[in-house]
């Protein structure tokens, strides 16, 4: 696939991200549709039924059957579903991208993620705070200078060891080029070099991207199967 399309909602708050904002997470291609401005916020929210059960498919059900999981309302994450492993899922929207991101406003992307407790404890807050920034009408500017504050003030948090997700739903939509990309995992890190990984490189299997307004960096390791075992059919591509 084209290196284009790989940075993804990073997490998207701390996941992003997702984001992935998340990522909720990819870059889109030259020429993608712009989204200027935020859409009204109903085109952002889900059932909240449907909402569960995409973003418990981020995850194998062994993981994601005793996660925690938050639904998007009208002024933040709302917890729906009381969890018992330490694991929390949800669904990414796209302020969980880089700054830059001309996904940033798509009222389609929608960002299913399983974070690891390490990752619930200091990916989330990310993804909880652009959440309610922009709820309560910050624009992207504000929000990202929000966060800034935030993290020099320390009331953020950055990456602990060990802070994973999992983004295997197949139902994922990740922006207008990457659309369902592949089932993948995605591991957070401080702001660190990429190479030290082996990312990017010819025939390595892990993909990199730092995002300098959140102070990390994101692996994304794409895996064969999604959530609920079948094939990914664009794994050979």
């Amino acid at each position: 696939m084209k290196r284009q399309t790989i940075r993804m909602t990073k997490a998207m708050s701390f996941a992003l991200v997702v984001l992935l904002s998340a990522a909720w997470y990819a870059q889109a291609q030259q020429g993608e549709t712009a989204y200027p401005k935020m859409a009204p916020l109903d085109q952002y929210l889900m059932a909240q039924d449907a909402e569960i059960a995409l973003a418990r498919s981020a995850a194998p059900e062994a993981i994601s059957h005793d996660a925690e999981v938050l639904v998007l309302g009208r002024h933040e994450y709302e917890t729906a579903v009381k969890g018992k492993n330490g694991f929390v899922c949800l669904v990414e929207r796209g302020w969980t991208a880089p700054i830059d991101d001309p996904n940033f406003w798509n009222p389609k992307l929608r960002g299913p993620i399983c974070l690891n407790p390490a990752a619930a404890r200091s990916y989330l807050p990310l993804t909880i705070k652009k959440t309610e920034f922009v709820l309560a009408g910050q624009s992207k500017g504000q929000m990202f200078a929000s966060i800034k504050a935030g993290l020099d003030k320390k009331e953020l948090p950055t990456p602990d060891v060990g802070a994973m997700s999992y983004m295997m739903a197949k139902e994922q939509y990740l922006g207008d080029s990457a659309q369902h990309w592949h089932p993948h995992l995605m591991f957070f890190l401080p702001q660190t070099d990429t190479a030290t990984w082996g990312a990017d490189l010819k025939g390595s299997p892990i993909f990199g991207a730092t995002d300098p307004e959140d102070r990390l960096t994101i692996f994304f390791v794409p895996v064969a199967k999604w959530s609920d075992g079948t094939a990914d059919s664009m794994a050979a591509h």
